[in-house]
């Protein structure tokens, strides 16, 4: 009887280690990821204007269709990357994620920003730059340093009436966004 008991328990340890090990990998495995999809878009180093999601079609980002989306995608091996723009007066905010699609950094218009939104955003190598003042940068400048050179800026837009989308849309695609300036390595 205590044998069995044994075997029971073992199997059910070894059973629970391979479920584990199971669940952990298959993220890795997986050939369609959020960075190929936003890779898809082309929006190296521009902004790119997400198409409205309508109800009921697929929505493979899961984005909100009630809001406006732009991204853009940036390599900061290539030198700081940057983003400018004015923003229309109602919610938006911007968020900056790794490759593996965690958010890094995210920030708001309710944060103090207004509509003007200028943030740059560094490596660790920059930063040391930046704190010994070898880089120039614009007054007000929101810096940001990254923990990965590969990342995409999303940005989203709150319409308060559908009928403004296409001009906070317009506004979105109005933003400047990329790499600027010479590599910089550690």
């Amino acid at each position: 009887m205590i044998r069995t008991l044994i075997w029971l328990m073992a199997g059910a340890v070894l059973g629970g280690i391979i479920h584990i090990l199971v669940i952990l990998t298959l993220p890795m495995l997986a050939k369609e990821t959020v960075w190929t999809r936003i890779e898809a878009l082309e929006a190296d180093n521009r902004m790119v204007v997400l198409p409205r999601i309508e109800p009921g079609q697929p929505n493979p980002l899961r984005l909100d269709p009630d809001l406006a989306y732009a991204v853009c995608q940036v390599d900061l091996s290539q030198g700081p990357a940057y983003m400018s723009g004015i923003m229309p007066d109602a919610f938006w905010s911007v968020a900056i994620f790794n490759q593996a699609g965690i958010v890094t950094y995210s920030t708001t218009n309710r944060d103090g920003i207004g509509q003007t939104l200028e943030l740059g955003i560094f490596n660790a190598a920059q930063t040391r730059l930046l704190a010994q003042q070898q880089l120039d940068i614009a007054e007000g400048l929101l810096v940001v340093e990254a923990a990965s050179d590969k990342l995409f800026v999303l940005v989203r837009l709150a319409p308060p009436h559908q009928a403004m989308r296409a001009r906070f849309e317009e506004a979105l695609a109005n933003v400047d966004c990329g790499t600027r300036g010479e590599p910089i390595t550690p």
